[in-house]
């Protein structure tokens, strides 16, 4: 057991390689992988899309489609008993108030690494997360 144990960890992904690499820090932080929390954001839709406007996409078939991309790219004995959500919404908003919902004593997040114009017109999920996050967090960088 590690001295820095938690109770609740949460882990917000993006599918990239460095969000799934954060998965894997997370568990040397908890004791069980029933107390790892992992959510993916997915914007909300432009009732503009085609996809929208022809009935073909919404919400629930987009939550399925990442569900079903999550366990086949998330696999093994190590991630058995994790939980996983799909939310809909603004990133950093979502992941703060899950985070609140599921007492998170722990965020562990990637940094995407923007600098400069890009992440002023952007922004950064985890520079929000970290300055409004009701627990500590943990960026991982490349």
């Amino acid at each position: 057991m590690n001295i820095f144990s938690k109770n609740s960890v949460l882990v917000p992904i993006d599918f990239s390689d460095e969000s799934v690499e954060a998965i894997d820090v997370a568990l040397e932080f908890i004791r069980d992988p029933s107390y790892l929390w992992i959510l993916h954001v997915l914007p909300r839709l432009n009732p503009a899309e085609p996809g929208v406007r022809w009935h073909t996409v919404d919400d629930q078939s987009r939550k399925q489609h990442i569900e079903k991309v999550f366990h086949e790219r998330i696999q093994g004995a190590k991630y058995e008993g994790v939980n996983f959500r799909v939310a809909i919404g603004t990133p950093s908003s979502e992941i703060l108030d899950y985070a609140q919902e599921k007492k998170a004593e722990l965020i562990v997040i990637p940094s995407q690494g923007n600098s400069g114009l890009g992440r002023f017109l952007l922004g950064s999920v985890a520079e929000r997360i970290v300055r409004y996050s009701h627990c500590p967090v943990l960026v991982l960088r490349n």
